[in-house]
């Protein structure tokens, strides 16, 4: 088998040294993504410019048995992007050129490096933005985005990238240079994008993606609503949906984390606040004011302390400031903190706040919450100082059991951040053997190697020919080989 020392020397021959990084010191910068608790300095780390480079490098990479990572600007918050020791992690934050931007198609294309809320940028002056809206819109790229399925404030209404990515061009795990989808809305054969969109690195590496453009509402409004307690806050949410209002976005703040976002930012949310919900509605002027006066009454008949109406563009981007500042700000009160991003139902948001709560007062263990409550995605910030014996093992505990909640109430184990190496563990707990070995053949008919970002996702993963377990005598034997 080619060393990681031959590997490297035959790309700096066909990509140019600038692209290839081996000194010890300089991969340590790319050791872990979003998620510090996890770490692993790659073998080398390449940085492709185009489609072209990034193929050549995935197929030198087959050629030597060695495994590879894509990551992008490494935001991810589950550990997909951590890199492998012995492997190659493949960088795609240089290819950061927006392609076309095309409004009469309501279509952009963009190279993976490309930041999320440069697409907008590029739409605004047409009329259009890019509806996908993570928390770190301002950093993390459209190739992670695509990875990691992420959503967002407004997927509410919206929707997930999923939703809005009508064809990519991807690298495969053998190396190979293959488009899926197209510019056309729903494109015939099977929904090989879709099963792309999600796969977290594992079935091939994005190298430029269409996306879909929505057009700029007429209007937008948004309100900032305290209240005394998350369970006021939650019956708030509930009630707006419960009457037919769906808004662009209904995000949710508890006390800790208000904390947090004042000491970090100074957003100036009402003082002594239990928690705060921000809901947004956009749309036809008429249907917004209307829906606006809904919301403003069943905050009010659900307990609120005070309601804000931003007056202006300026003044919502102040609202937001604090909830999109949220994740980092918590290294303000906290030096160490693990995410967690389960999903439940909403109406289940009393209850399962106040056993999370309940779960981390018995393990000594502050949490945050900060989420989007109109779809029940939690993202609880499991707060702990890894310094002091024992706290990292705590946090590890409660984080573990908040998922565990997630799957009690009917729910997910991941909404948006994916599942990494975080929560790879945790799948069994939510799939039977079955999903699993389901999941498996689809990722072997992509990879049949098993280079492309090995480790993620499955908690045992399974080598591409293995014979899958039998399940009962009367299943029919199993093939000597799958492919």
């Amino acid at each position: 088998m080619t060393s990681l020392e031959e590997l490297a020397a035959g790309l700096r021959t066909a990509l140019g040294s600038d692209r290839v990084v081996s000194d010890r010191v300089e991969l340590r910068t790319y050791e872990c993504d979003g998620l510090a608790h996890y770490k692993v300095t790659p073998g080398l780390v390449v940085l492709p410019r185009d489609a072209g480079e990034c193929a050549r490098t995935v197929a030198a990479c087959v050629a030597a048995g060695v495994p590879f990572v894509a990551r992008g600007s490494g935001t991810g918050l589950s550990g997909g992007a951590l890199p492998h020791a012995d492997g190659v992690l493949i960088v795609t934050a240089k290819m950061r050129d927006i392609l076309e931007v095309a409004p009469a198609d309501e279509r952009a294309v963009v190279q993976p490096g490309v930041i999320n809320l440069q697409v907008t940028r590029a739409a605004t002056a047409h009329g259009y933005y890019y509806a996908p809206d993570p928390s770190s819109q301002q950093i993390c790229s459209i190739g992670g985005n695509v990875a990691e399925n992420s959503g967002g404030a407004h997927c509410l209404k919206y929707g997930f990238t999923t939703n809005h990515v009508l064809g990519a061009e991807i690298v495969t795990p053998d190396g190979d240079l293959v488009e899926l989808g197209g510019r056309a809305p729903d494109t015939p054969g099977y929904d090989l994008l879709g099963a792309f969109v999600g796969s977290e690195g594992t079935l091939g590496i994005a190298t430029r993606v269409t996306v879909r453009l929505t057009r700029l509402p007429e209007s937008v409004r948004t309100l900032l609503a305290a209240f005394a307690t998350t369970d006021a806050a939650g019956a708030a949410t509930s009630a707006i949906i419960a009457a037919g209002v769906v808004p662009a976005a209904v995000e949710m703040m508890d006390a800790l984390a208000i904390e947090a976002a004042e000491a970090a930012v100074a957003c100036g949310y009402p003082p002594g606040a239990g928690a705060v919900l921000i809901v947004e509605l956009d749309g036809p002027a008429a249907e917004v004011a209307a829906q606006f006066a809904q919301v403003t009454a069943l905050c009010e008949a659900n307990g609120a302390t005070e309601l804000r109406i931003a007056a202006d563009d300026a003044e919502r981007a102040l609202f937001w400031k604090g909830r999109k500042s949220a994740f980092a700000a918590v290294g303000r009160i906290s030096p160490d903190y693990i995410v967690q991003d389960g999903v439940i139902p909403r109406t289940a948001l009393p209850e399962v706040l106040h056993r999370i709560g309940e779960v981390a007062g018995a393990h000594g263990v502050r949490v945050a919450n900060v989420f989007h409550a109109g779809d029940g995605n939690l993202h609880p910030l499991v707060l702990f100082d890894a310094a002091t014996d024992g706290e990292a093992e705590r946090a590890e505990e409660v984080s573990g059991a908040i998922i565990d909640l997630c799957i009690e109430y009917g729910g997910s184990i991941t909404g948006e951040h994916g599942v990494g190496t975080d929560k790879a563990k945790y799948m069994p707990r939510m799939f039977t053997d079955d999903d699993l070995e389901t999941m498996q053949l689809l990722r072997c008919a992509f990879d049949p190697a098993g280079l492309a970002n090995p480790g993620k996702i499955f908690p045992t993963p399974r080598l591409c020919g293995e014979v899958p377990r039998r399940h009962s005598a009367s299943d029919a034997p199993a093939p000597a080989e799958i492919f």
